[in-house]
Formats: structure tokens, C-alpha cells, sequence
């Protein structure tokens, strides 16, 4: 592999890693002001998680 190809998969990674944490960090901040709706947040947190993840992966294999 060459550099480039190494430094684009590296912020691939971190870029997929900093939006599932803005994601998480979002919806414990959502969760705790609407308690109630917890199971709605939760189960679009993860989906939104899991698709920005497979991008990434896809990213990774095109890399």
C-alpha cells in the first residue's frame, strides 16, 4: 500500500469514529431531556450508527 492510500484510510476511520461519537454523545443528550422517548432515540441512534459505519467500510474497500 502506498502513504496516501494508508493517510485516506486512517481518516476514514477517525471521521466514521468522531460522527458514531457525535451521534452517541446526542442522543444520551436527547435521552436525558426526554426520558420518555428513550426507546425511539435509542433505536435511531443505532441505525444512524450502523449506516455510518457501513460507509465507512465501503470507504475502506474503495481505499
Amino acid at each position: 500500500m502506498e502513504i496516501p492510500t494508508i493517510v485516506g484510510a486512517g481518516l476514514i476511520v477517525i471521521g466514521a469514529g468522531i460522527g458514531i461519537g457525535r451521534i452517541g454523545g446526542s442522543a444520551m443528550e436527547a435521552i436525558g431531556r426526554q426520558p420518555e422517548a428513550s426507546g425511539k432515540i435509542q433505536t435511531a441512534m443505532i441505525i444512524a450508527a450502523a449506516l455510518i459505519e457501513g460507509i465507512g467500510f465501503a470507504a475502506l474497500f474503495a481505499a
